[in-house]
């Protein structure tokens, strides 16, 4: 009568099975089940997170990024800039930073640029370094570039630095922004004009001709109300469209000075000069809505939205 062998004298199990390699012994407990589909990949490792940690609750999954269909190609038209085509009116939303708010030194603006519907035309990112972040804040030079579902950066916004010492500007420290689309072909500019006491700008088309005029309230930073920009004809009259500052709430307002813009045209504007306008929003932001980064601490603790400024000049 033959011994059944001891489970500890077992020979080691076959590692495989299938056409050439021999077939599961009765006597091996059955392999192992298979991961759950969808979380295991054959060749790629299980993400991390993909299975639940016991009492452990999961992070709120951010909302999706949901981007504007690609429209058709459209004649003359700068590559990128095929979506403004089709839209009368945008938002220019200015992506709140945490190290900024907690330890109030400058870091560089990102901005979120969407459809009435809330689809992302272009993300924007400035490029700028820590030194003249935090040595001349508001006041600092910069390039934004603006990028596309692709990744692709379609638009870029380029300000030189102008010394602004005086009261009220002279022709010296007026401020001008460039606007290339795409990056490093130069599609116009939005220049500020000479004014004692009010904001008024001139985009312009690439060979410098005055094409729209823009124009603001005496004082910018009022506080419970939205701050209204127009953008008007050359003969200042007829009102073609708005940039308008959202007034975003007393708590956000004091604690970070992320902006929020509305911006209307025409939908029959030329695509070049929509692009134009969206560069203005930016160049308003950054001289009136832009705080000094080491000051932030400071303006939360008086709870007001920054110091009324005068045009032209930061308050030190």
């Amino acid at each position: 009568m033959e011994m059944q062998p001891k489970e500890s004298e077992l020979p080691p199990p076959p590692e495989y099975s299938g056409p050439g390699y021999p077939a599961a012994q009765p006597l091996y407990p059955p392999a192992q089940s298979q991961y759950p589909p969808g979380l295991a990949v054959s060749g790629q490792p299980v993400p991390h997170g993909a299975f639940p940690v016991p009492g452990q609750h999961s992070a709120p999954a951010s909302p999706p990024i949901i981007w504007m269909p690609v429209p058709p190609a459209v004649p003359k038209c700068p590559p990128g800039l095929e979506c403004l085509s089709q839209i009368d009116q945008l938002s220019v939303e200015q992506q709140i930073e945490l190290m900024e708010m907690i330890s109030g030194y400058e870091t560089c603006n990102r901005y979120e640029v969407k459809n009435p519907l809330g689809q992302w035309l272009y993300f924007a990112a400035e490029e700028n370094d820590d030194f003249t972040l935090n040595m001349y804040g508001a006041l600092r030079p910069f390039t934004i570039k603006l990028f596309n579902s692709t990744n692709q950066p379609v638009i870029q916004l380029s300000r030189s630095f102008q010394c602004s010492i005086c009261c009220c500007p002279c022709v010296c420290c007026l401020q001008e922004l460039e606007v290339q689309a795409p990056p490093g072909t130069i599609i116009g500019y939005v220049k500020q004009k000479w004014h004692p006491c009010k904001p008024r700008f001139s985009l312009q088309n690439e060979a410098r001709e005055d094409i729209l005029k823009m124009s603001g309230p005496c004082v910018p930073c009022r506080c419970f109300e939205d701050i209204l920009f127009q953008v008007k004809a050359l003969d200042e009259i007829a009102v073609l469209g708005t940039i308008s500052r959202k007034w975003t709430g007393m708590a956000r307002e004091a604690a970070t000075d992320a902006s929020i813009f509305n911006v209307t045209f025409p939908a029959d504007l030329d695509i070049k000069m929509k692009a134009i306008v969206i560069g203005a929003c930016f160049l308003l932001d950054f001289m009136y809505f832009e705080r000094q980064g080491n000051r932030n601490k400071q303006n939360r603790r008086t709870g007001v939205h920054g110091a009324p400024r005068t045009y032209g000049h930061r308050r030190r």
